[in-house]
């Protein structure tokens, strides 16, 4: 399975070109059959819509079957999406995980936490100017949930 991390969906209801980036690589994944199943995960947003809903509509408008497509509209925050995947898939043990590539060291440390015992990791082809302060709070984060949970 690959878990999709939410991001940005922008004021109108469009996906932000981070976000976009996220869903494209897990279409890649599971086109290429590297994954059989997508698990997006956000939450409410302040701009006001369900990242997980707006994620699997992208989604389906790709060609990705909807019985393919599991929604955690719950996923708030890294921690959230681990422990919500472990509760709706209590018996799967490997995960890709499918963010930034500053953010995946966090993700996999946040899945082997809730109890999932191989975590690989698959980045967005996508990179930005804000990438350069997120590296810089990834490296406090990552310790933060080694040293809290």
């Amino acid at each position: 399975m690959a878990i999709i991390f939410g991001n940005t969906v922008n004021k109108d209801g469009s996906l932000s070109p981070r976000l976009k980036a996220r869903l494209d690589k897990g279409i890649s994944l599971y086109n290429s059959e590297k994954v059989s199943r997508l698990f997006v995960s956000g939450g409410l947003g302040k701009e006001g819509h369900l990242e997980g809903t707006k994620m699997a509509e992208y989604l389906i408008s790709k060609k990705i079957p909807e019985s393919q497509i599991t929604i955690d509209n719950k996923g708030n925050n890294t921690r959230a999406t681990a422990i919500n995947f472990k509760q709706s898939f209590p018996n799967v043990k490997s995960v890709n995980a499918v963010t930034q590539y500053h953010h995946i060291s966090r993700a996999k440390l946040a899945f082997r936490q809730a109890g999932i015992e191989t975590v690989n990791g698959a980045h967005a082809e996508f990179w930005e100017l804000r990438d350069v302060y997120s590296c810089f709070r990834e490296f406090f984060a990552y310790y933060g949930y080694l040293v809290c949970y």
